[in-house]
């Protein structure tokens, strides 16, 4: 199996319909050992989420924005088992003034949070579970496309460029430890965090027909799989990469209308 005896972390897990979740599921149908994260009031949804995966995992309390709520996981995986091969991050926050339209006048307050929480919390937990991994570890994190400026995402899409950028950094200085550190862009998913962005929808309804694979957005099995195979030894030799699941859409150009296509 692609992950046997991997042990993992997987956070943001909260709905059946996560991203996370999906992951994790895949990871246990693929030989992973896995532990999960939850934290505040998630983290009754988690709870909940884990009594469906196949093996229901332990579930640690994680602030990934707290320094001692990461040492004190590293300290408790230590005890469950002698390393970790790695983890996923997929945590992401932003609140409502940052996005649909206010980038002019969202306040600093509030961009320092979606930040601090979305990408610099990449950087606090690859340091602080660091000392547990050894060659061959990997790292995953959930992208939306950071290169580009989106309708309604305004500051989380700043957040996800920071976090695209984190990503080759930690590639850099981890590399040489054996430590793996990559991003997936998915394409827009249904899941309980994008239905909290404004105008979400009408984001989703334009991706099918411009995507040249199509996208479904109630299928997060794609993403979940290619997740799967960075966590995996049979991506050895790639990091500092932005993968994207997205049906082909980051790579189209203007779309054409029906009438124009046959035109030369």
């Amino acid at each position: 199996m692609l992950l046997a005896g991997r042990r993992l972390l997987v956070t943001g897990v909260l709905t059946q319909k996560s991203i996370a979740f999906a992951a994790a599921r895949l990871a246990q149908e693929q030989g992973a050992k896995v532990v999960l994260s939850g934290f505040g009031k998630g983290m009754a949804l988690t709870e909940m989420s884990a009594r469906r995966l196949p093996d229901p995992p332990q579930i640690l309390e994680l602030d990934v924005t707290k320094e001692e709520d990461i040492a004190r996981v590293k300290d408790q995986i230590a005890t469950m088992w002698d390393g970790l091969d790695g983890f996923l991050h997929a945590v992401a926050f932003a609140p409502q003034n940052a996005l649909g339209g206010e980038f002019l006048n969202t306040p600093w307050e509030s961009v320092e949070l979606a930040f601090k929480t979305s990408a610099f919390s990449l950087k606090s937990l690859a340091a602080g579970l660091m000392p547990l991994m050894k060659s061959g570890a990997s790292i995953v994190s959930l992208d939306f496309d950071g290169r580009v400026a989106w309708p309604i995402y305004d500051w989380m899409g700043v957040c996800k460029a920071g976090l695209e950028s984190i990503t080759r950094y930690l590639a850099r200085d981890l590399g040489p430890h054996g430590i793996r550190v990559n991003t997936v862009s998915a394409g827009p998913l249904a899941t309980t965090a994008a239905k909290g962005i404004p105008g979400f929808d009408r984001l989703v309804s334009a991706w099918g027909s411009r995507a040249p694979l199509g996208w479904t957005p109630d299928d997060p099995v794609p993403v979940a799989k290619t997740i799967g195979f960075l966590l995996s030894d049979w991506s050895a030799g790639i990091t500092g990469e932005l993968i994207h699941v997205d049906g082909g859409y980051h790579a189209m150009g203007a779309e054409l209308s029906t009438g124009e296509s046959g035109k030369t």
